[in-house]
């Protein structure tokens, strides 16, 4: 029996529902990077670390909100019905899911980014310091040199 074939599901509608599903709730930094680019507006981008790892550097335009302060402070940081898209560390951290799900108890529609602060400087996106805005390189094997993902 193959363990990758193992639980398989057949049946077309539950892998359409899975996938749709999870695109309901999680957008990655390529796309996130898009829209901040593209100046859409209409949702905030919400880093749940701490102080610390905030000032290590952060993206662009985020608000720093940690997980254990957005019950107490969301309202008087984001506007009730924005729509929120949190990040954390990176895939390796649950942070920015905690955080999403602290956003969805107050009944915010809310998004996680997956892959983090982590993938968002691996792909080469501006991080943000006191000292300003920089580039890092890329990772070849995130975010190909001279090529496009395209997905």
């Amino acid at each position: 029996m193959s363990v990758v074939l193992q639980g398989l599901s057949a049946a077309h509608d539950d892998a359409v529902a899975h996938f749709a599903g999870k695109l309901r709730f999680e957008t990655d930094p390529s796309d996130v990077a898009a829209d901040i680019g593209a100046g859409v507006t209409g949702w905030v981008l919400v880093d749940s670390r701490s102080q610390e790892s905030w000032d290590q550097g952060h993206v662009p335009g985020a608000i720093h909100l940690p997980t254990r302060e957005i019950a107490e402070r969301a309202a008087a940081v984001v506007p009730a019905g924005t729509p929120v898209v949190t990040y954390c560390w990176g895939p390796g951290c649950n942070g920015g899911t905690r955080a999403a799900l602290e956003f969805a108890k107050l009944g915010y529609p809310v998004k996680e980014m997956i892959g983090g602060m982590e993938y968002w400087t691996r792909e080469g996106l501006p991080v943000e310091t006191a000292e300003g805005i920089t580039r890092r390189p890329s990772d070849p094997l995130t975010a190909p040199t001279g090529i496009a993902c395209a997905c």
